[in-house]
């Protein structure tokens, strides 16, 4: 008893402390917040947003770990069952309690998205209540990640969806307006002020969240300030001047400036995300082309020859400024996740043999088509994507490029009202079914093959990801990754890029953790 008053008392002096010291942090990126709704668009940044007001059933701790969140443990009774013992004591921002029933409704909206939130709630399994603060889950096939799982669903308040006409996730991509893609309410460190969509969100600290007393609030941030700004120069002349004190996104040609300045500092590290180029290798005819009657996607020499347009090298020293690794795999991290990196092989950049097997595959004068891209959302995406323009020119091909701003890019692709496009992902697990499953499997009614915005099909590529999805010895799961990943290499089903290093940029006087999934943690922020 003795000792549990010390601790409480030091809780108390450190959240006084705390206060003391309270600050304000007023950080910017290129692009804004797309919507409140935690289950509405799994984009990262939006994600990294959400994350301030809504909790996980487990999260990353600083070295990137999966621990324990609104979940305290989790077991495994039967191949298929989990038992998921929740955190008591919890309490939403309205100041009612977490219980399961939360939990319940959250995996069961999430279910209900149009984005990748359907499939990642369908691979926890479907929840259901034991008492009110347990729960089980039971999956379709074993599920050897199971605690990352956890690590994919925002904990909703039922009582407040159902209160506020919410208990569906908003129709992101039908560009619907719910009172929860405009307001937020969970049991996370940060209650949201106000969000003015494309002008600033202010966040305050949530004095009763219930991780203060476990010591995961290590920042003074009391108050969070998010200000949108596109323009580059914009945003670290803002920086220079003391207006803002954090840059997610500084222009990569100015690293070695900024380096300089002794008011600033870089916090440099790599994400754990890959850019690549998807192609629609579905329809019969290819939308916004010159070529009428067939799709030339669907022709792996076509594929093959843009692949070795590309000059990635050009890309990496002149457009990234050398923070890219150039990569022949499509997956965020194959190192840490565990794959043969014997695969790392990419197709010489060639541009004389494109133009031979454009010849080969009937063009001999190239075609026509429309590339999208963003322009707010990956390191240089636009850049990149004017650069690629130019490298494919040169083998004949007439490319219009069509780039608009990440929210209306996702709505865009979400419709697959593309033939050609642009995407970066990752920011989440190392492990390769966050990539296969959402990205590289066609599209089914359980949610697999959302992220599929070309909506390409494989046979093998399918069975694979489903057989390999449950299988709980490592060495043949493994084993599948690779054999998965080879196909999509050597079938050419995307054009890999790069894995892209995140430079952030902060006044000298701020401390942050930097991670590789690119999410800045107000809590961890110490300004002085």
């Amino acid at each position: 008893m003795k000792h549990k008053g010390l601790a409480s008392g030091a809780a108390i002096f450190m959240a006084l402390a705390l206060h003391a010291g309270a600050a304000n942090l007023r950080w910017s990126s290129q692009g804004d917040i797309s919507t409140q709704d935690p289950h509405a668009n799994n984009e990262s940044f939006n994600n990294n947003q959400v994350n301030q007001v809504y909790d996980l059933l487990t999260t990353r701790g600083k070295d990137y770990k999966i621990i324990p969140w609104l979940a305290t443990s989790w077991e495994n009774v039967s191949p298929t069952k989990w038992i998921v013992h929740l955190r008591r004591g919890v309490k939403f921002h309205d100041g009612s309690p977490f219980t399961a029933d939360d939990v319940v409704f959250s995996y069961d909206r999430a279910r209900l998205s149009d984005s990748t939130f359907k499939l990642y709630s369908t691979q926890a399994g479907f929840p259901r209540k034991i008492d009110d603060y347990t729960v089980e889950f039971t999956t379709a096939v074993p599920n050897p990640i199971f605690d990352e799982s956890l690590n994919n669903i925002y904990i909703m308040s039922k009582a407040w969806a159902e209160k506020n006409n919410s208990v569906k996730p908003q129709d992101f991509r039908g560009k619907e307006e719910t009172y929860a893609s405009r307001n937020a309410m969970g049991t996370g460190p940060y209650i949201l002020v106000s969000y003015q969509p494309g002008v600033k969100t202010v966040y305050k600290k949530n004095p009763d969240w219930w991780g203060i007393k476990e010591g995961h609030f290590t920042g003074n941030v009391d108050t969070v300030e998010y200000r949108p700004i596109a323009n580059m120069a914009t945003r670290v002349a803002a920086l220079r001047s003391g207006e803002l004190d954090f840059v997610l996104d500084p222009p990569v040609q100015d690293i070695p400036s900024l380096k300089e300045d002794r008011a600033l500092k870089v916090w440099e590290g790599d994400e754990i995300r890959v850019i690549f180029f998807g192609f629609d290798q579905h329809r019969p005819e290819l939308l916004y082309s010159d070529v009428k009657g067939k799709n030339p996607f669907k022709d792996i020499r076509v594929r093959k020859a843009l692949y070795e347009a590309i000059d990635i090298q050009a890309i990496r020293t002149q457009v990234m400024r050398g923070l890219a690794t150039p990569t022949a795999i499509t997956h965020p991290d194959p190192k840490t996740g565990g794959v043969d990196m014997s695969l790392e092989k990419r197709l010489p950049y060639d541009p004389a043999a494109a133009k031979k097997l454009l010849a080969e595959a009937g063009y001999p004068n190239g075609f026509g088509f429309t590339l999208n891209c963003p322009n707010d959302r990956y390191i240089n995406d636009e850049k990149i994507c004017t650069a690629v323009v130019a490298m494919w020119a040169k083998i004949g091909m007439n490319v219009q490029l069509q780039t608009m701003p990440r929210a209306q890019y996702f709505q865009k692709l979400g419709k697959l009202d593309t033939s050609a496009y642009l995407l970066g992902w990752g920011g989440g697990s190392t492990d390769a079914i966050y990539i296969l499953k959402p990205v590289l499997h066609s599209r089914n009614t359980q949610g697999a093959g959302d992220g599929n915005y070309g909506d390409t099909k494989n046979e093998k590529l399918d069975q694979l990801t489903d057989t390999l999805e449950g299988e709980m010895d490592r060495a043949k799961r493994k084993a599948m990754i690779d054999e998965a990943l080879k196909i999509v290499r050597d079938e050419v089903l995307t054009i890999p890029l790069h894995r892209q290093m995140i430079p952030w940029v902060s006044r000298a006087n701020v401390s942050v953790v930097h991670r590789p999934n690119n999410f800045l943690t107000p809590m961890w922020v110490t300004v002085k």
